[in-house]
Formats: structure tokens, sequence, C-alpha cells
């Protein structure tokens, strides 16, 4: 811990977070060091073996980081069609989470039960509370590592899946990362005019993005 702050002129506080980030993420392991002297043994950190080892995982980010660079030269207005493509995939994943849902439903009743058409989803998410509740739950399943306050108003999102890609054009990639948090929240039944107030500040915390499900006046979007 030490050297690490010595070398990237950090203090030990902040550069423990970031460790605790990647230890729980299975990107950083944490042993202990051997015992030379009395006291309380070391901890040393390394690389996880299969860190960014997955299959396709490298393919799958050369290709955002690709198609961040062509949206970034041939928009004449970048950050707005980015928000307006991940709209329309924030909503789109809301209604595969559905049907998936209803399948499973269906299947496990074995249709021996009449059911209920179902409600419009707006009625059960008849709260903007639970709607945002609801995305918090999506970015989490998408790998965002998403932790929030009491009413889900501020979001830290502690993981990106395409960390490279939006360091190389946060403008595109964050861009369609607040366009699928603005598509979920109006399918799930947000407030039109506070869906449209959200906002997404790229790397503002520790080792974290914040995600402002309910900013306050004047907030950058």
């Amino acid at each position: 811990m030490a050297a690490l702050s010595e070398l990237i002129r950090q203090h030990p506080n902040t550069i423990r977070e970031h460790l605790d980030i990647l230890i729980y993420d299975r990107l950083v392991m944490r042993t202990h060091a051997d015992v030379q002297r009395r006291g309380r043994p070391a901890w040393l950190y390394s690389a996880a073996p299969d860190a960014g080892s997955e299959p396709g995982s490298r393919e799958y980010a050369a290709l955002a980081s690709a198609l961040a660079g062509q949206i970034a030269r041939t928009s004449r207005h970048p950050h707005e069609d980015a928000i307006e493509a991940g709209r329309l995939w924030g909503r789109e994943l809301v209604r595969q989470s559905r049907t998936t849902t209803d399948q499973s439903s269906e299947t496990a009743t074995n249709e021996t039960v009449p059911r209920k058409s179902a409600a419009p989803h707006s009625a059960s998410a008849s709260s903007d509370v639970v709607a945002r509740r609801e995305v918090i739950d999506l970015l989490d399943e998408l790998g965002f590592a998403p932790s929030a306050d009491a009413r889900a108003r501020v979001v830290k999102l502690h993981r990106c899946p395409l960390l490279e890609a939006a360091h190389q054009q946060p403008e595109v990639v964050c861009g369609v990362h607040l366009g699928i948090v603005r598509g979920a929240l109006g399918e799930f039944g947000n407030d039109p005019e506070r869906t449209e107030g959200t906002a997404l500040q790229p790397f503002s915390e520790p080792g974290a993005c914040r995600l402002d499900l309910l900013p306050g006046r004047g907030m950058a979007k």
C-alpha cells in the first residue's frame, strides 16, 4: 500500500478504496505477506490471473471502441446521438426483461390457473422511487456494480463494462449509458420531466461515476 501511495502520489485511503472495488470485481487478489517480524502481516496485492480473460470480452470492448470512434467522427452531435441510441437500447432491455419474466411465469404455472392480463408496468411502478430502483437493478445486471442512497436519488457506478472505450470516447460511451438509464426510466413509467433531468458525471467519484437520478437544479446533463 505504501509503495502504491508513493508511486502514484495518492493517499493510502484512496488507494484502498480502489483496491477494494477491484477485489470485489475479482480483478485483484489480496494475500498476507510472509511474516518476517512481529506484528500484523502486511497485505500483498496482485492482478487476478483470469482478469479480462472472459471469452469475447476484449473483442467486444474493441468493437465498442471502434463504433464509438466512428460516431464521434461522423456525427454532428455525437453526445445527443449517443443518448438517443442508448435510450432505444434501454427501452428494449426492459421489454426483453418483461418478456422473459412473463414466459418464466407461464412455464411455472403450466397454464393450470387462469392468469389475469398483465397490468401496465407503470401501475406496478406507481412511484418514481420504484422506477429508479428498477433501473438500479438493471444497471446491476449490466455489470455497473451500482450503489445508491436510501431514496435511489444518487447512484455510484463502481464498474464500467466499457471502461477503455469510455476513457477514449467519453462523450459517446457515457452518452449511451445515460441514454440507457433514460430509456429504462421511461419504460418503467418514471415522470418524463424527471427522466430527462437525469445526469451522469463520469469518473467524478473515487473509483466510480456518479449518476443523479433525481438531480438538483442547474446540474449538467
